[in-house]
């Protein structure tokens, strides 16, 4: 059994870690950090685990003492978190936030359907962002047959509020998110750079023109993405290209009918549909943006990094209704 830590343990992605983890045949929990709710059962913040465990908050985290951590705190908090410890040398990181998403000292990018091998060698992985995600696997297997094309990718997607996080704010309470719509950072949201890092790696020389509008939704989880673009593929094509590409990935399913979004909710899954129209493709991606857009995404990367089935501790069934 090898032992986990977990920063910043009171937020979204920290609960849906524990939900993965506690039953997770492979781990044991050494401690859940949280300076403000020191002393706190679990429960008292993550209500969804009460009757699963006992656990509660800590306000020490002894790094010697685990084989795994992993960082939820909010962006730019995980170099601050390094500035003021000592890392174990034996230690493997999962950083959660965007801190080290631009490969910096020593990060692996934590997008399994691209790094598996590295991964799998890795101590310090970064885990991708839930947008990001989405948006990579969309356009991953076009960049790497070098299809990309030179004019816009125009990219809307739809995300639920707990993408914004525990605290509440102006636009996610409820009676202002509810029955309501609304745009935000248009055309420059902080996950283009990262998408744009991946795409480059794959299709070199290539110059991705991203527009993307991410739209605030009123439900609470998932995201659902449709990205088009130019294309020289008949859509028999491209459809036999993404399912190609994602032949060896367990949790990417290239489906033939068209998805909704609830098919992936609660799912480590990423579904994706394919098709061409008079020379334009469209790529629409469903997932969950708390597990496959952070924790879930987070925990396969743990099974990889320890050599393990990726999909051990995340076959979970999607709410449908």
């Amino acid at each position: 059994m090898k032992k986990i830590g977990i920063i910043g343990g009171a937020g979204y992605t920290a609960g849906e870690l524990l939900r993965l983890l506690i039953h997770h045949p492979g781990v044991e929990i050494a401690f859940v950090h949280s300076t403000s709710h020191a002393g706190q059962p679990v429960t008292a913040v993550h209500a969804d685990l009460l009757g699963d465990t006992g656990l509660r908050f800590s306000d020490s985290h002894p790094l010697e003492d685990i084989d795994i951590l992993f960082l939820c705190s909010a962006h730019g908090q995980s170099r601050k978190f390094w500035e003021s410890h000592t890392r174990p040398a034996r230690l493997k990181v999962i950083d959660l936030a965007q801190d080290y998403r631009d490969r910096s000292e020593g990060y692996i990018y934590g997008l399994p359907e691209m790094n598996r091998d590295l991964i799998a060698r890795a101590d310090s992985v970064a885990n991708p962002g839930c947008f990001a995600t989405a948006l990579q696997l969309s356009l991953l297997p076009l960049a790497a047959a070098g299809l990309l094309p030179d004019s816009e990718i125009s990219i809307t997607a739809v995300t639920g509020s707990t993408g914004a996080g525990v605290k509440p704010g102006a636009t996610t309470h409820f009676s202002w998110r509810n029955d309501n719509l609304s745009v935000y950072k248009p055309f420059t949201h902080q996950h283009l750079a990262e998408i744009c890092m991946t795409l480059r790696e794959l299709q070199p020389g290539c110059n991705p023109r991203l527009i993307f509008v991410p739209m605030r939704g009123d439900f609470p989880r998932g995201i659902f993405a449709m990205t088009h673009l130019d294309t020289n593929l008949s859509g028999e094509e491209a459809v036999a290209l993404y399912k190609e590409y994602y032949a060896d990935a367990p949790f990417t399913v290239v489906s033939d009918a068209e998805i909704c979004m609830k098919q992936a909710v609660n799912t480590n899954k990423a579904l994706l549909h394919v098709m061409v129209h008079d020379g334009r493709l469209l790529i629409t991606c469903a997932e969950d943006n708390l597990l496959k857009g952070a924790s879930g995404q987070a925990v396969q990367n743990m099974n990889i990094m320890m050599g393990w089935d990726q999909t051990t501790g995340l076959r979970l069934k999607p709410s449908a209704f």
